[in-house]
């Protein structure tokens, strides 16, 4: 099994991952599909379906589809066009992608949200349609977004196409207990390992630079989110607080009269500050979602700015080892909120930061999957509920916790030795199958916890 650094890892736009990432590749993919294909074409529309359809307008998912259908991507979002692209559609009824002739499409009536019909394959799933002259559909794909970016027809995930099918690599675990096999066999990290894997993929010299692109997607996020205040939109007038907490951390520091668990206000910024921008839709790199993608960077910052001896050098092997843990978690359970509730998400986020910073502080293998398995484990049931859909309330103090656990995870893991009751590999069934038992209105739909718990406006 392979999941590249860069699957995990992806530059992209908030506020959603699955939500708004995951619907515009797949308008991206359907617009390939049209252009490889001997019709002609006067129009298109959509449904949105489940998930998608439940938190749609909180996370951005018609916007996102629509910017899909007129050419945009994630990795190469520009705010300005796209809002005027959305403008001009909203005004002409037309969309003009690239290589197709003009297409008609009123997002009032062409794109719906379809609240009573779910789609077999997934949580997020929506199908994309193309029509002739008199309006008659000629061409049409459910796609699902199955969590963290990645798209999937309804063809390839009944193939299984969600497993990798490339050249294979020198250590393709894909289980914990295999990885340490392997690492034990070879005598080599889980990093080492993992970049083996990756170049054998690529080129060496591609991987340094595209990893080096990551890190400073990822701290231009937090550095962005610590500078701006302001209220978030989608009308649930939440206040922008990493800012304010940021300056009173930097306004306290050298004096002797703070509290030791102050460090766990540093964390739970540098968390704050980049689910912030997410939530106003800045660019962000999933890790391994959008709703989770503050943890991770923050426990990066944490150890760099924080932890005597810490090196930007070693930042590679983090997001390396990062990497190896969630793609174990991906393949064999979930990253996907709507699938199997935010321990899916955070809980996945926290488990990677754990492994990295473990990892980077000089754990074996062994401590560092003791690390992932602690974090995991005590995120197992958390639900997901964002209040009015938005990637808000809980979801950006959550991640500041998450990041909190984290360190305390790679901490206790380096205290021992490795040895420990509970592996990660039944951690992540476990979540597994409490995702699966999870009640739907806990799972991103906005339908049950604090979603309905919590007035909206």
């Amino acid at each position: 099994m392979f999941l590249s650094v860069f699957d995990m890892f992806k530059v992209g736009v908030g506020p959603s991952s699955s939500h708004t990432m995951g619907p515009m590749v797949a308008a991206a993919r359907f617009l390939d599909l049209m252009r490889a294909s001997p019709f002609e074409f006067h129009g298109l529309r959509g449904s949105l379906h489940g998930s998608l359809a439940f938190t749609g307008v909180g996370h951005a998912t018609d916007r996102a589809t629509i910017l899909g259908l007129a050419g945009f991507l994630p990795d190469s979002y520009d705010h300005d066009k796209a809002e005027a692209a959305l403008a001009a559609i909203a005004e002409t009824h037309r969309a003009s992608p690239e290589g197709l002739p003009e297409l008609h499409f009123d997002p009032k009536t062409d794109l719906i949200f379809d609240y009573d019909n779910t789609l077999p394959g997934h949580a997020n799933g929506m199908a994309l349609m193309a029509t002739d002259a008199q309006g008659d559909v000629i061409l049409r794909q459910v796609y699902y977004s199955i969590g963290g970016g990645f798209v999937l027809t309804e063809e390839e995930l009944a193939e299984g196409k969600a497993t990798d099918e490339g050249d294979p690599v020198p250590y393709p675990f894909k289980s914990a207990a295999e990885m340490l096999e392997m690492a034990n066999a070879s005598g080599k990290s889980i990093a080492e390992m993992k970049r083996e894997n990756e170049i054998s993929r690529g080129c060496a010299v591609s991987f340094a630079k595209g990893t080096a692109r990551i890190w400073e997607v990822m701290n231009g996020c937090i550095e962005r989110g610590l500078v701006t205040d302001g209220i978030l939109p989608g009308g649930l007038s939440v206040r922008r607080r990493a800012k304010g907490i940021h300056d009173a951390l930097q306004a306290e520091r050298g004096m002797n009269l703070n509290a030791p668990h102050t460090i766990n206000d540093w964390m739970s910024v540098y968390a704050m500050a980049v689910n912030e921008e997410n939530a106003a839709g800045g660019q962000v790199v999933t890790a391994p979602t959008n709703g989770a993608s503050g943890t991770l960077p923050a426990v990066i910052r944490y150890y760099l700015d924080h932890v005597p001896g810490a090196s930007e050098s070693h930042i590679e092997d983090f997001l390396l080892t990062a990497a190896a843990i969630g793609g174990l978690v991906k393949f064999n359970a979930s990253i996907s909120g709507a699938e199997a509730g935010c321990q899916a998400e955070v809980g996945s986020a926290a488990a990677m930061a754990a492994a990295g910073l473990c990892a980077v502080m000089g754990g074996t293998p062994q401590q560092v999957e003791n690390a992932a398995e602690i974090a995991l484990e005590h995120h197992l049931g958390m639900t997901c509920d964002p209040v009015k859909g938005l990637v808000q309330v809980p979801c950006i103090e959550r991640n500041g916790l998450a990041a909190i656990k984290a360190v305390s995870a790679a901490s206790l893991a380096l205290r021992g030795d490795g040895q420990h009751f509970v592996p990660l590999d039944a951690c992540i069934e476990t979540m597994r199958q409490t995702g699966h038992d999870m009640h739907e209105k806990y799972k991103e739909t906005s339908l049950g916890g604090l979603a309905v718990n919590v007035p909206n406006c």
